[in-house]
């Protein structure tokens, strides 16, 4: 059972990277490119049909919606559009990752802060 739930999420991530890609692709309908907006936006969004604070039920909604708005998304997108795209997500998933440019993303993204820490300090300290 927690197999199958694993495999179907894995199924619902490369497909929501597939939807992105294909969202991108000319030949995917406008209807389609409109439904994958509003489905990310609503992920993306800070406003959920049920707030996440109220316990089980707030992220049962975004474990029933998303996926489903995924799903749908894909239903509308030309089927040689959609395998095109998942292929190109299989690929980009077994990319290696290079952890020097994980290092020196972190270490720029320390350097801002500190700078900006500093800056501050400098601003309303002195």
């Amino acid at each position: 059972m927690i197999g199958r739930l694993k495999d179907w999420a894995r199924v619902i991530k490369r497909d929501a990277h597939a939807i992105y890609l294909a969202a991108r692709d000319p030949r995917t309908p406008w209807y389609a490119k409109a439904l994958a907006l509003a489905v990310a936006g609503y992920a993306l969004s800070p406003i959920d049909l049920i707030p996440d604070f109220i316990p089980v039920l707030g992220y049962l909604d975004d474990l029933i919606i998303l996926p489903l708005g995924i799903v749908a998304v894909v239903k509308l997108i030309p089927p040689e559009v959609m395998a095109e795209h998942r292929a190109a997500t299989t690929l980009a998933a077994e990319r290696p990752v290079s952890r020097t440019a994980v290092a020196a993303i972190f270490f720029l993204w320390a350097a801002g802060i500190m700078l900006a820490a500093w800056l501050g300090y400098r601003h309303f300290a002195g």
